[in-house]
């Protein structure tokens, strides 16, 4: 009797060694896949989390100097069609504008 119970504890204690092995190999892996995502997907923030600083200067020529552009278009253009179409093509093109010629500091 002794034995038998023996051998069943044996049993259970080889089975709840090897559940114990697997939820260490899927947690080990939940880790390494967290860990990798988060070093490929996740951009680094600044202290002030903020992806990329620009001084004060630099934000307000971001702003001001489209607006001007635009100012300039609806002044000295006489057609309205022309108008939107220059107005739309610098809303459109400042970002790239301001990445080209600012660049990207991280």
């Amino acid at each position: 009797m002794s034995k038998e119970r023996a051998r069943r504890r044996a049993e259970r204690l080889v089975v709840l060694e090897r559940e114990k092995a697997d939820r260490a190999r899927k947690v080990a892996r939940r880790q390494r896949r967290r860990a990798l995502l988060r070093k490929l997907s996740l951009p680094r923030l600044g202290s002030d989390g903020r992806l990329y600083h620009r001084s004060r200067r630099q934000r307000v020529g971001i702003v001001v100097v489209p607006l001007i552009a635009i100012a300039a278009v609806w002044l000295f253009i006489p057609e309205t069609a022309l108008r939107i179409l220059l107005t739309v093509l610098l809303v459109l093109a400042a970002p790239a504008l301001v990445v080209v010629v600012l660049g990207r500091r991280s």
